[in-house]
């Protein structure tokens, strides 16, 4: 009899503990819920200053209030509450800033250009090793042809060899190739290109001397292929066939060995800043512009495996290889564009 009256008497306990713990401290709740609704929604100019400041301090007594909830069993539905409305509240403290859109509007807006442009130091050493090493690979075959085999290695060099007739040559750059291989031309040059640039920027963790020697190499391979060319009067015609991609290829490889170099000299050289703090800045600068590296390497393997085969007079690859280099140069150092999403800068501001 005595467990009869007890366990009703229980209930009525349990229920008036719960009912008092959600009136002391449901405001509070329901202060987080609109906020967190309100910021879910993007309705960011209608949340008042103090409401952002309490955020942080709203988030943690509604966290603490779920532990108490859990640990004296309180009803299911206050608990399933609190759960959700600190999975909410979570994702809006701690959770990303923005979305893959807004970010990605935030790097093609302004981001991507700006990275650039802080390791314009480093572009510049960079571009005059690239001419360097493709002065160096002229000198060398001009000299002695045998340096050629060494630099360009015969597989790929295929008919463009030294001594080869003009005609041959002039196939090479002008002969039409089958469309259906063209696809898997651009692929296997895409892949090619990628490694190159991976390296150039991996390798600038060693003061960035290899990402350095990497560039040489590159355009010595370049400038073999051009004293080829030139032996028998299709220079011009080198060059408009290299222009097609090799304006997007080539700036993304320099941009690529610029950002390995910019680690490299942060290592060697970080200032007053500790190692690890340049270290950390100089990799996110490069980082950033690394993964511009990788569109630019995808626009260049479209450029050389259609527009280049497709286009068969140099006129007009020097028009699209002109077009891509002023549109690149014009993106990287006169656009300026957004700091960043907008929700970012509404959060700055905030």
């Amino acid at each position: 009899m005595n467990a009869a009256v007890a366990t009703p008497s229980a209930i009525e306990s349990a229920a008036l503990r719960s009912d008092r713990f959600r009136l002391e401290r449901e405001a509070d709740w329901k202060r987080l819920e609109t906020i967190v609704t309100r910021m879910e929604k993007g309705r960011l100019r209608g949340i008042s200053d103090e409401d952002l400041l309490a955020l942080p301090g709203l988030y943690r007594t509604v966290a603490s209030s779920l532990s108490i909830a859990r640990e004296t069993s309180l009803d299911a539905a206050t608990l399933g509450y609190l759960e959700a409305l600190v999975q909410r509240a979570w994702f809006v403290v701690y959770g990303p800033r923005s979305s893959l859109w807004e970010w990605l509007r935030g790097f093609l807006g302004g981001g991507w250009s700006a990275a650039v442009r802080a390791i314009g130091f480093d572009i510049l050493i960079a571009f005059a090793v690239m001419v360097a090493g493709a002065v160096v690979g002229w000198l060398l075959v001009s000299h002695d042809p045998e340096w050629y085999f060494a630099l360009v290695g015969k597989d790929m060099a295929g008919t463009r060899v030294p001594g080869a007739s003009a005609k041959v040559l002039h196939d090479t750059l002008f002969a039409p190739q089958q469309k259906d291989g063209l696809s898997i031309f651009a692929a296997q040059l895409f892949s090619n290109n990628a490694q190159v640039s991976i390296l150039a920027f991996a390798l600038g963790f060693a003061f960035g001397v290899p990402s350095l020697l990497l560039l040489v190499h590159n355009l010595a391979v370049l400038g073999a292929m051009a004293w080829v060319y030139h032996q028998v009067g299709l220079t011009v015609d080198f060059a408009g066939w290299i222009a097609v991609h090799g304006t997007t290829e080539l700036f993304a490889i320099l941009l690529a060995g610029a950002a390995g170099l910019h680690i490299g000299r942060s290592i060697a050289f970080p200032g007053n800043r500790p190692i690890l703090q340049a270290t950390a800045e100089a990799g996110r600068r490069a980082a950033l512009v690394m993964t511009g590296v990788v569109l630019m390497l995808v626009v260049a393997a479209l450029l050389e495996g259609f527009a280049r085969q497709l286009v068969n007079e140099t006129l007009g690859r020097f028009a699209i290889g002109g077009f891509m280099l002023l549109l690149w140069s014009a993106y990287f150092f006169a656009f300026r564009g957004n700091a960043g999403p907008r929700k970012a800068r509404r959060r700055a501001r905030a």
